[in-house]
């Protein structure tokens, strides 16, 4: 896989004590939730907790026709962004545990979700646009997945594929906003190929 011996020599080397957060940032299909559950396994002589930000996305009547542009829809209102920052990052070194809604895709609803913490370890964030301004100063160390556009069409469904206007005016448009305003590559602590 992508250079992961530095990676975790990173990690070991900014975890002393305490909680050390780790986020994965990318675009969508870079590989993120891969290097995710690969750290997972192999930082075993730490507790580590993983946390997946599509999991807690809003319900399809916050993110879809809104009447604001797709791509807006996608960067700005897929995520109940304050509320994440309130009750996920600014308690991620505070708190014993965490409360939080998950969505739940079968039923387009948020579910409760309780999450303990440890008291020393390891949180990996994976997602898309975690670099964004409200979020991006509560990680000790971001990782940054690059991948190239058609590399990553490539992974998706044959299903997906087919909805080509969705990529361009929801998905790609969204992408395209968030490295040109917020630059991941030049604000993350590593990028990595993949």
């Amino acid at each position: 896989m992508i250079q992961i011996k530095e990676l975790i020599e990173s990690i070991h080397r900014l975890h002393k004590s305490g909680r050390t957060i780790i986020g994965i940032d990318g675009l969508s299909r870079s590989g993120k939730s891969t290097l995710a559950c690969r750290l997972v396994w192999e930082l075993q002589d730490v507790p580590v907790v993983l946390l997946h930000i599509d999991d807690y996305i809003q319900q399809r009547e916050k993110r879809y026709n809104t009447s604001r542009e797709p791509w807006f829809e996608y960067y700005g209102l897929q995520w109940d962004v304050e509320g994440l920052r309130n009750d996920l990052f600014e308690k991620l070194k505070k708190e014993d545990k965490l409360s939080l809604f998950k969505y739940d895709g079968e039923n387009d609803s948020l579910v409760e979700q309780t999450i303990q913490l440890p008291d020393q370890g390891v949180i990996l964030i994976e997602g898309v646009f975690l670099q964004r301004e409200e979020w991006k100063s509560f990680f000790d160390f971001i990782v940054f997945l690059k991948s190239d556009r058609d590399t990553r069409f490539a992974r998706e469904s044959t299903d997906a594929q087919g909805d080509m206007q969705k990529f361009e005016t929801r998905y790609w448009k969204a992408e395209d906003y968030y490295i040109r305003e917020v630059e991941p590559e030049k604000n993350a602590g590593l990028v990595l190929e993949n």
